[in-house]
């Protein structure tokens, strides 16, 4: 490239010596391609990108026709991880930008996040965590846990981070059955599992675990009439995005006993305020949206969503595209 290609990071989660929320991601290492980055404050403004070819989303700040308004020199938004509900691909497609994720590096800590909250509900890791400290060892029999053995776990979404997690679940010899918008009959044969309609997956399980991209169509998937098909004693675990759950409905369902407890690492409001009921329910993990935060998975998804960048600063063509730029992809998650 013979003049710099500008890329515009995020300052809510970045550090102007390159260092930021998820660790050292390797932005200084960006120079050898001949990207030169800089900060850009959150929310981004009406025409503060101008100027810039690519924009790199390490949280979840909106990019929409607002922040483009003005905006003629981008080419790319890359974002950090799978999640890309808070950009509008519609104004990207119409103005020719590029928008890609990383969300291959997130799967297998995305998958353990959902094993986390599989184990701590089945285990009542909480209140035994409670009692130790209380010095209440005389109530352990209270909080016996109810199990995994003869569970039947229902996952809702096999998209790559569903895949992965049925793939640990079976490794684990754990009864899993499914529910995708579209059919997925090569992979369940894989893995063994069945394919069903929601609702009939909803009934079935004893802990259903949500893994599916947010999007109109899936904004409160679960609300008060499928919280009304579960078990009384079945677990909701969300590890999408808070709007696929009601979560009005999910609080009245956790507070009157129609589900047993949930697992939690995402909300409709982030920061979850401090007056949600949530945060004083007994039978609710909490997590703020980062229980799959370790060092692997911010290494992993640097890199990848990097490599994305180098990509099309380069002129190459990146792996991830989730939009369709004056042309045709696949949304990847």
């Amino acid at each position: 490239m013979s003049t710099p290609w500008k890329l515009a990071v995020t300052a809510d989660y970045a550090e102007a010596d390159g260092s930021t929320i998820y660790g050292d991601i390797g932005l200084d290492g960006l120079a050898a391609d001949g990207i030169e980055w800089s900060l850009i404050e959150t929310p981004i403004q009406p025409g503060a990108l101008e100027g810039f070819d690519a924009v790199f989303l390490l949280s979840g700040t909106p990019l929409g026709e607002e922040q483009l308004q003005g905006v003629t020199t981008l080419k790319h938004v890359a974002r950090f991880g799978a999640g890309f509900d808070a950009v509008d691909l519609e104004a990207c497609d119409t103005r020719g930008i590029t928008v890609t994720n990383a969300p291959t590096g997130l799967r297998v800590p995305m998958a353990h996040t959902a094993l986390t909250f599989l184990f701590a509900l089945a285990h009542s890791l909480l209140p035994k965590d409670r009692l130790v400290r209380e010095a209440a060892w005389d109530r352990k029999a209270e909080h016996r846990g109810p199990g995994l053995g003869s569970a039947t776990i229902g996952m809702v979404g096999l998209g790559g981070i569903g895949q992965e997690t049925v793939r640990q679940m079976r490794a684990l010899d754990l009864d899993v059955i499914a529910w995708n918008r579209s059919p997925r009959p090569e992979f369940c044969a894989e893995v063994g599992i069945e394919q069903l309609e929601l609702d009939e997956v909803i009934a079935r399980s004893d802990y259903l675990i949500l893994t599916v991209a947010a999007n109109s169509g899936t904004r409160h998937l679960i609300g008060e009439r499928e919280l009304a098909l579960m078990k009384d004693s079945a677990f909701l675990i969300n590890i999408a995005r808070g709007a696929v759950v009601d979560e009005k409905a999910l609080i009245t369902a956790l507070q009157e006993g129609t589900i047993a407890g949930a697992g939690l690492d995402v909300f409709e409001v982030e920061p979850l305020p401090a007056d949600s009921p949530l945060i004083g329910l007994d039978n609710v993990v909490l997590s703020p949206h980062a229980l799959c935060w370790t060092a692997d998975f911010a290494a992993a998804t640097g890199a990848e969503a990097l490599s994305e960048v180098r990509a099309v600063a380069t002129g190459n063509s990146p792996k991830n595209i989730v939009n369709n730029p004056r042309g045709g992809a696949e949304e990847t998650r």
